[in-house]
């Protein structure tokens, strides 16, 4: 399988950027993990004419020819950072590479949460209407002291966080064969998630 790994930060020295990188040579026998920056990309800006600027057109094609995608997001203020959010604010917008794509949601912070909150927020975003992506459910990896979390290497050094990540993973793996085999005959509800607008959905409404 190919997958695609969102490092959920603009910083240049960020351990969630680690742990991607941890898990893209540790389960390299399992799958092809490419760890994907998006440091340097503009804020969302609402164009007019809904054409994605060259660095997020390459993300959304990555995405869009990719078995699934992994998100690790850091907490900034008990939610994801800006920078990811606009991402995810341009691809909603635009190309909607993310409707029924698998997507894992790792996380790793300094302190003993993990990420927690702003995996929760996270998960609330990817189900908004222009996103719609298939998140795995039920399982929720947080790597807390992430300062102290890697050797030398970049190998984890915490051997149940390693054994937990490993079996979250295989979980993914698992998960993204049956997403595949549930949305193979989803064509019709897929083109109208492509196709949704608010214009569209206020029609006739009151404002």
């Amino acid at each position: 399988m190919k997958f695609i790994g969102i490092v959920g930060t603009n910083a240049t020295k960020s351990t969630n950027r680690q742990l991607l990188q941890f898990m893209q040579k540790h389960f390299s026998k399992k799958a092809d993990l490419e760890v994907c920056e998006i440091k340097g990309l503009p804020a969302f800006n609402q164009p007019q004419d809904r054409v994605l600027p060259t660095g997020l057109k390459d993300l959304s094609d990555k995405i869009e020819e990719s078995d699934g995608v992994i998100i690790a997001t850091p907490e900034y203020d008990h939610t994801v950072p800006a920078p990811l959010k606009s991402v995810l604010e341009w691809l909603s917008y635009t190309t909607r590479p993310f409707i029924d794509k698998p997507v894992m949601i790792v996380g790793a912070s300094y302190g003993a949460l993990g990420s927690s909150r702003a995996q929760n927020h996270l998960r609330q975003i990817l189900d908004a209407p222009e996103l719609k992506a298939r998140v795995m459910p039920s399982e929720e990896f947080l790597l807390g002291h992430s300062l102290q979390a890697f050797d030398e290497s970049g190998d984890l050094i915490y051997k149940d966080k390693a054994t937990e990540l490993e079996e979250c993973f295989d979980q993914f793996l698992l998960f993204v064969d049956i997403t595949n085999q549930l949305v193979k005959n989803h064509g019709f509800q897929a083109e109208q998630n492509k196709e949704f607008t608010w214009e569209k959905a206020t029609e006739g409404g009151n404002n």
